[in-house]
């Protein structure tokens, strides 16, 4: 795999630099209309039109999205222990479903990145051992 200088692109072919967002030419479009067509969604929206409704509700007040909740888990005992952790929290109610599904997964990444650790060192240590066994002969 190739190496990449720091704040240099590993894709040459990517957009150009300056070049414009497709949506903010867009956006320039209708920005001459942007009284009328908002007068008009509001006219809809009030004739009963649901649609229009809707998106000037989601403009008006947007959905709101959940907060993360602060949360103190141990950091000791076996990733298995602190997964039941986790778990016993959310089926009492002391965590949200959604904050232990987020601990789950950042739990599930420290797996993996511990087992990543732990493969590169047992195939170092097996590199060395298998030429080890190779210079002896």
């Amino acid at each position: 795999m190739a190496k990449f200088e720091p704040g240099q692109s590993g894709n040459r072919k990517g957009r150009p630099a300056g070049s414009k967002d497709r949506r903010t030419e867009l956006r320039g479009l209708f920005q001459p209309q942007a009284k009328e067509l908002i007068e008009k969604a509001v006219a809809l929206a009030l004739e009963g039109d649901l649609q229009a409704l809707r998106m000037c509700l989601d403009r008006i007040c947007p959905p709101l999205k959940p907060q993360a909740e602060h949360v103190k888990i141990s950091t000791t005992g076996t990733c298995a222990e602190r997964a039941d952790a986790i778990f016993q929290a959310a089926a009492t109610g002391r965590i949200t479903p959604d904050t232990a599904e987020g601990l789950m997964s950042l739990l599930a990444m420290q797996v993996r990145i511990v087992e990543d650790s732990d493969i590169k060192k047992r195939m170092e240590a097996f590199e060395a051992l298998l030429a080890k066994q190779t210079s002896a002969k």
